[in-house]
């Protein structure tokens, strides 16, 4: 809609008006007032952070659009719920966690670091450098061609900080990156497309449970590590869901419909360690640029009680194949539920946009059960006083 003819149609109608100085001097400001209204909803708030987003299919937001690979959202009835109503790449039938933190921090949801809209102006949003299917390990996801591993994520955020540079010049880039907010969610992947990928995995035959979980957590603080070398000082890490209680798993796992038991012992060793990890890398490079998001108790909340939380289910999901909708992938032929805002889950892994938001509500204000060493209304606050 052009803005002169919207201006004309509701605020003038078709009366012919005569204009005298006074009127003519009036209207002008009153145009003029209204353009700032207009351009101020369409523009980012000047002071708004810059967001960056690592990781895999839970914070990916269309990375995977631009690969040749399976592991894609990019057919109906994926977004069905996004304002667009058209599939986005969101593994989910509307927002994704990105989306909904970049609303609290006052910004637009940063662009896919594959997009070609990624340049000018856009830059200063931030990027999303997620990609499903890829797990902590570069061998994590294997069966899924072309995915962007952790490896080629962090290398494209120095390429993006090259760009950056270009565009507003060094001093203010490294400003933009020290300054911004960082999501990274990583490590499912690791059980459910690696180590329990198969009865006897590579992996499950290399390491027992609790060695892998050491070996995973190693690798994971290197990834952080550089992620801290490369400007990051806001980091917010996610632990895993209860991986147990996804749809797939208790599809494949489960004869009595409970949470899959060795998937759920799984997530009960490594979230602690992740938690214990980034309390030793605070104590190192400052008490709280790694922050943890404790996101298995954040869903277990909701997966243990959902009616408590206003759901219908959280054992069936939105859309699928089989027993509890958790077999095979969601698509045109799947089952679909009416009303998305009944299930936790929206496919066989993902949440539904409805969880999300409790999810990333519980990261804005949740207590220290929930958000380590503090939450994200905690973080924008100090900030905002230094």
């Amino acid at each position: 809609m052009h803005l002169h003819g919207f201006i004309k149609s509701e605020l003038l109608g078709d009366r012919s008006i005569t204009f005298n100085p006074k009127m003519q001097s009036s209207n002008l400001i009153l145009f003029t007032f209204l353009g700032l209204v207009i351009l101020s909803t369409l523009l980012p708030p000047l002071d708004a952070r810059a967001f960056f987003v690592f990781g895999d299919s839970l914070v990916d937001s269309g990375n995977n659009n631009y690969l040749m690979t399976e592991a894609r959202a990019d057919t109906f009835p994926y977004g069905i719920d996004y304002p667009t109503h058209r599939a986005t790449g969101r593994f989910s039938n509307g927002f994704n966690i990105p989306d909904l933190i970049s609303q609290y921090i006052g910004s637009e949801p940063p662009l896919p670091c594959l997009s070609p809209e990624l340049h000018g102006e856009k830059l200063l949003v931030g990027a999303n450098f997620a990609s499903a299917g890829v797990g902590i390990l570069n061998d994590t996801g294997f069966q899924f061609a072309n995915i962007m591993r952790i490896d080629e994520q962090l290398q494209k955020f120095t390429e993006y900080q090259r760009t950056l540079r270009s565009y507003i010049g060094a001093e203010k880039a490294k400003e933009l990156v020290n300054k911004a907010l960082v999501l990274i969610t990583v490590g499912g992947n690791d059980f459910v497309n690696n180590y329990y990928l198969l009865p006897y995995s590579a992996r499950s035959r290399e390491f027992s449970l609790p060695d892998y979980v050491n070996y995973l957590t190693f690798e994971y603080k290197k990834i952080l590590l550089r992620l801290y070398d490369y400007g990051a000082r806001r980091v917010l890490v996610t632990g895993t869901g209860p991986l147990g209680c996804a749809p797939a798993e208790i599809a494949l796992r489960s004869t009595d419909g409970n949470c899959a038991e060795e998937l759920m012992r799984a997530t009960d060793l490594f979230n602690p360690k992740i938690v214990q990890l980034l309390k030793e890398l605070n104590s190192h490079y400052g008490s709280d640029v790694f922050t943890a998001a404790n996101s298995n108790r954040m869903h277990f909340d909701f997966v243990m009680n959902p009616k408590a939380y206003g759901f219908k289910t959280a054992k069936i999901a939105c859309c699928g194949e089989g027993r509890y909708n958790g077999i095979g992938i969601c698509s045109r032929l799947s089952n679909l539920c009416k009303n998305r805002d009944e299930h936790v889950f929206w496919d066989a892994y993902h949440p539904t946009e409805r969880a999300n938001r409790l999810i990333v509500n519980r990261m804005m204000t949740g207590s220290t059960d929930y958000m380590s060493p503090m939450n994200l209304s905690t973080i924008l606050a100090l900030d905002e006083i230094h």
